[in-house]
């Protein structure tokens, strides 16, 4: 009976380690479309034959190099507005969506803080005040405009005692000094598959900005563990999750269809006319 377990197990192991061996060399040899623009990189795949995790997936990631003059900065409006619209108010370079958001209030759920300003704070859970959500575990701050991110307090708002001018919260933290973070296994939000966004920084300072596009059959969309796995395929050394759903979208300046790069999907289509409206964004600025 020992033997027979031991045997089991054993080909768990190797058919686990096969299959995570396998997507990290479909992401890593895949044929990525790649555009250079203003000292950045964009590079966007589209896996069509449930080749990257037993599924369809549309993955763009912007790079950053550390050496590039572009920086990052945060935007806010007090009513949800386009991603697109978030980026062109401002002149920006590129965009992609922030963190998360009351879609009836318009307002932040996570501490946002920009030029020093208090924007939005970690709302309360209903039984606890004091702590923080499980999505408000991780945390960027821009030091002239480049990120630093970090796992705050769990004392729910102590990004007050922080003295940087840009603060933006959200979660959870996926990879971490890089390793993995672990993972809830008794939420949906993450165990299901959906449209994912999130910022990353490579060992060597490169930024990574990254959307997966979901809920279609063309694109299905990750589970927050088949996420950070797929953020240290590119070489994420730190990574946090932002808002995804039908928020995820990635604007790239002067790029076709408005420049929206990805496939917005709260129309629930798959095309570029799907933009939601979100309260606040990571923007790439001059």
């Amino acid at each position: 009976m020992k033997k027979t377990l031991l045997l089991l197990f054993s080909l768990v192991y190797i058919v686990v380690g096969k299959s995570q061996t396998a997507d990290s060399l479909t992401v890593v040899r895949a044929k990525w479309q790649i555009d250079s623009l203003e000292g950045m990189v964009l590079k966007r795949i589209h896996f069509t034959k449930k080749n990257l995790f037993g599924s369809n997936q549309y993955i763009s990631v912007l790079e950053i190099p550390a050496d590039s003059p572009n920086r990052l900065a945060l935007s806010y409006e007090p009513k949800r507005t386009l991603t697109s619209e978030h980026a062109k108010r401002r002149g920006a370079l590129a965009a992609i969506n922030g963190s998360f958001f009351d879609m009836a209030l318009h307002n932040p759920i996570c501490y946002l803080r920009i030029d020093g300003q208090e924007l939005g704070e970690n709302t309360p859970q209903k039984t606890d005040s004091i702590h923080r959500k499980y999505y408000q575990y991780g945390s960027l701050k821009l030091n002239g405009g480049r990120p630093e991110i970090f796992i705050p307090d769990s004392l729910r708002n102590s990004e007050r005692e922080l003295k940087d001018s840009n603060i933006m919260t959200a979660g959870p933290l996926l990879v971490y000094k890089g390793r993995f973070v672990e993972m809830r296994s008794d939420k949906t939000f993450v165990s299901n598959r959906h449209n994912r966004t999130a910022i990353g920084v490579k060992r060597d300072g490169t930024i990574l900005l990254v959307t997966v596009d979901g809920r279609t059959r063309e694109s299905e969309g990750l589970s927050l563990q088949d996420f950070q796995k797929l953020l240290r395929y590119i070489g994420c050394h730190d990574a946090l999750n932002l808002d995804g759903g039908g928020s995820t979208t990635m604007y790239i300046k002067g790029f076709p269809h408005g420049g929206i790069v990805t496939h917005p999907t709260d129309n629930g289509k798959w095309d570029f006319e799907g933009e939601r409206g979100v309260s606040n964004c990571i923007l790439v600025v001059k």
